[in-house]
């Protein structure tokens, strides 16, 4: 929501060019980093203050490199990048909605690379999700005619969507094996990288790297597909312009960063504390959320195909994480069936046989 609102604002840039929206997605992925490297000095923080107790209650951490974070980190700078610059192109409740599309990628790979044999509840979930990202799709082409944005520019930003998701799925395996093999406290990890969200983002890693690349960025030529006057892929000076003469985007970009911090805090302490389907289930919580506020404040229309959309999506994600196990138990004939169910099965959950150890 925070990144919306500071799309949805318009200011003047720099050497007196006229005003235009405030598109910078990269920008704002650097900021969104920012957030998670923060995590880092509250981390070391804790360790402060629980060494000066008498009897310290945080275990020490298994020894590690930080470099095996950076290849998770690297798919998720590469993810969030594209969903930033997606997000200028198609509604907010859209663009959470798809990201629904993860579980299918996810699943698949986790086949092919973690040695997972899926179930038929996990394989029928897949298909019901496929189906519900046809649905928000046929809406999204409904509704671009009410919308600011051209019908090319929403099915661009759709399909941008779900390749993100791809390589967000390729992070959530990286991760599954990185989270339960090193015992890393989650404020440092989500400071060197944050396992997905919907998509998880790389703190230390992608702050340094992403806000080297806005140097050559600024040079890029990039078109139509640009939204700053100069036309390059990104104009860091020209959004620091717009700031200056619209200090209300500052605000945004900060209630972005706070968010960030404390979503991928919480999203990685559910994840290891208890499972990545609990995380998962409270993830999608958050398109409800966006979607009733973005009709509240007028940021896009209201359109029955996107609750059925919505709906399909739930019930994809349900069946691919077993939350219907629960109501057969209730049935007689499903009793016994039901009782071996691991409550504590994940996104990838199944038998592993990886073919590595590495993150």
């Amino acid at each position: 929501l925070p990144r919306r609102w500071a799309d949805n604002f318009s200011a003047a840039g720099c050497g007196g060019t006229e005003e235009h929206g405030f598109q910078h997605p990269f920008l704002q992925a650097v900021g969104m980093f920012l957030g998670e490297f923060s995590c880092l000095g509250v981390f070391y923080l804790l360790v402060w203050r629980d060494r000066r107790r008498p009897e310290p209650s945080m275990a020490p951490s298994q020894p590690f490199s930080s470099l095996l974070f950076l290849p998770p980190a690297l798919c998720d700078m590469t993810g969030t990048s594209i969903m930033y610059v997606a997000l200028n192109m198609t509604s907010a409740s859209s663009f959470q909605m798809l990201r629904g599309s993860v579980i299918i990628f996810t699943g698949l790979l986790s086949v092919a690379f973690l040695g997972r044999k899926l179930e038929l509840s996990q394989w029928l979930g897949i298909l019901v999700t496929i189906v519900g990202l046809v649905v928000v799709g046929l809406a999204d082409l409904h509704s671009s005619h009410d919308q600011k944005h051209k019908l090319s520019e929403v099915i661009t930003g759709d399909l941008l969507i779900i390749m993100a998701q791809v390589i967000v799925a390729i992070q959530m395996v990286l991760e599954e094996k990185f989270v339960y093999k090193h015992d890393v406290h989650p404020l440092r990890a989500v400071g060197f990288q944050h396992p997905s969200d919907t998509r998880s983002h790389p703190g230390f890693f992608g702050f340094i790297i992403l806000a080297l690349l806005l140097v050559p960025m600024y040079y890029i030529p990039a078109g139509s597909f640009s939204g700053n006057p100069r036309r390059t892929l990104e104009d860091a000076l020209d959004a620091f312009c717009q700031i200056g003469h619209r200090p209300l985007i500052a605000l945004a970009l900060l209630g972005n960063i706070s968010s960030i911090a404390f979503f991928n805090f919480a999203g990685i302490s559910v994840t290891k504390e208890i499972s990545a389907t609990t995380r998962m289930v409270l993830d999608s919580l958050r398109t409800l959320v966006i979607w009733a506020v973005s009709l509240a404040v007028g940021w896009e229309t209201f359109h029955g195909l996107e609750i059925l959309g919505f709906g399909v999506l739930l019930a994809g994600a349900a069946l691919y994480n077993g939350l219907h196990q629960p109501l057969l138990a209730r049935l007689p004939r499903h009793v016994e069936e039901a009782g071996g169910t691991a409550e504590r099965e994940g996104l990838l959950r199944g038998e592993s046989t990886a073919i590595n150890n590495e993150s």
